[in-house]
């Protein structure tokens, strides 16, 4: 027993052993109940190396034991494996104890050796398929929230239902409620005739252009009664589906409530589907980034890593596309660099009591808003229409003075700025890193000015591939 543990402690007997097993050991599954069927079918009797499991099989597995639907193991060679202790341990085959030695060897490996390597090798793999879970989720959010705005259309949006019929919340430009209401285009009611004349009534009554459908139960039913309404009765309009992740999480949520007082759940999820088309990235922010439904097994993924990593990818989108600190919601704000969710609060509420913000210096007068999350936030705070052209850009303030002197060598006013920004003022200006060394400004942070100057507050969800749009679609051809 004594050499057995020698031999089991020994760090580099266990690092050969531990190497040996993940290049050549293979994870066993079989099921708890073989009677039983169960949406574990493909994992009875399955076995797959440990160095090429695939990371959603390796949660998959993980989850089916845990439901007490698996039985799990690794196995491997063990005649190799005593090889490599042997390796160590022996020094001469001619000894008396060679015998002895090798039943100890055999011994350690599969009383204090296997069971251990075998935790670690299951630890490995979780924690390798955790870490790529988390960067799936963390890539497809921020996809998600990149998706470019449709701005300037009015919105009928339709929550999709069987028998509570499907919501509908006709919205502004803006995002505005101007009328709600429940239509019944599928079974049990399957009232069609009803559905297309209220959303004719939307339609005339408020100017729509666009219809928003979310991707849930009935979906497909609905959007064709909707395709058929287009196609009979307004074929100007369009629609598009739109993901209904999380909808309902936001429109039971205090802040819902907050928002809308007086309104009933369904209607804020209507309204909710409605504003992720007009602005995605301003409606999502509202929900808890785990609620979105982006990734796989999340429920199975530690929960503090994974909200960590997503709060950090939802900052940074928001920073990256910046904030109309006059328009936007303190969910918005909140997620700004150095804007903490109560400072975020009192932004809004300075803004209610006195009015738009013309001047980003007037942040400062924001209660709890200090000097440091200043400097942090003004960057990504944007001020349309305010008195300095400067205000509605992504230039931080501490730029300002370079930004103007930019401006006057390439004989520009900062006017032109409000009007789309100066295209050609790399060919104004000539040499940058030349330029840099005159106004003693780093020559990658007059880069990023100059790029700015050039086409003021660009949304970089403009690069992303636009809305698609349906006019109608009633058979495979369209």
């Amino acid at each position: 027993d004594i050499i057995a543990e020698m031999i089991a402690d020994d760090p580099e007997i266990t690092k050969d052993i531990r190497e040996k097993t993940y290049s050549s050991g293979v994870i066993c599954t079989e099921a708890a109940d073989p009677e039983e069927k169960t949406v574990y079918d493909m994992y009875y009797d399955r076995q797959e190396a440990i160095s090429k499991i695939p990371n959603h099989r390796v949660l998959a597995i993980n989850r089916g034991e845990k439901e007490k639907k698996l039985k799990v193991k690794i196995t491997v060679n063990s005649e190799d494996m005593h090889g490599i202790i042997a390796k160590s341990v022996i020094k001469n085959e001619k000894s008396i104890f060679f015998a002895l030695l090798q039943e100890t060897i055999a011994d350690a490996y599969k009383r204090l050796m296997a069971p251990s390597i075998e935790r670690e090798m299951r630890n490995i793999l979780t924690e390798r398929a955790e870490a790529e879970a988390v960067k799936i989720f963390a890539k497809n959010t921020e996809s998600l929230l990149m998706v470019p705005p449709v701005k300037g259309k009015k919105v009928i949006s339709i929550d999709p239902g069987y028998r509570t019929g499907c919501k509908v919340a006709a919205l502004d430009e803006t995002g505005k409620l101007l009328d709600h209401g429940v239509v019944y285009p599928t079974k049990p009611r399957h009232d069609v005739v009803g559905t297309k004349r209220e959303l004719a009534r939307l339609v005339k009554k408020d100017g729509v252009n666009t219809i928003v459908i979310g991707n849930g139960t009935a979906s497909r039913e609905t959007e064709e009664v909707v395709s058929e309404f287009i196609a009979e009765q307004a074929p100007s309009l369009r629609y598009t589906i739109v993901n209904e992740a999380g909808a309902s999480v936001y429109s039971a949520s205090e802040l819902a409530s907050q928002e809308y007082p007086d309104l009933d759940v369904t209607v804020r999820g209507a309204m909710s589907l409605g504003r992720r088309l007009q602005d995605p990235l301003a409606e999502l922010v509202k929900i808890p980034p785990q609620s979105i439904g982006v990734g796989q097994y999340q429920h199975d993924l530690d929960q503090a890593e994974l909200s960590r990593t997503l709060g950090h990818v939802v900052e940074d989108v928001v920073n990256r596309v910046g904030v109309d600190v006059n328009t936007a919601s303190a969910s918005l704000l909140g997620y700004v660099s150095g804007i903490t969710p109560s400072v975020a609060k009192n932004i809004v509420a300075y803004r209610e009591e006195n009015g738009a913000f013309t001047d980003r210096r007037q942040l400062k007068k924001v209660p709890k808003l200090g000097p440091k999350a200043y400097l942090n936030a003004a960057g990504f705070l944007r001020i349309s229409g305010g008195k300095n052209p400067l205000d509605a850009t992504s230039v931080h303030p501490e730029s300002y003075e370079v930004a103007t002197t930019v401006l006057e060598r390439a004989g520009v006013k900062a006017s032109e700025l409000s009007r789309g920004g100066v295209p050609d003022i790399e060919r104004r200006l000539g040499s940058i890193s030349a330029l840099a060394s005159d106004l003693d400004c780093g020559t990658l942070t007059l880069i990023d000015i100059v790029n700015e100057l050039k086409k003021p507050g660009r949304d970089p969800r403009d690069d992303a591939p636009e809305v698609v749009f349906s006019r109608s679609a009633l058979s495979i051809d369209d």
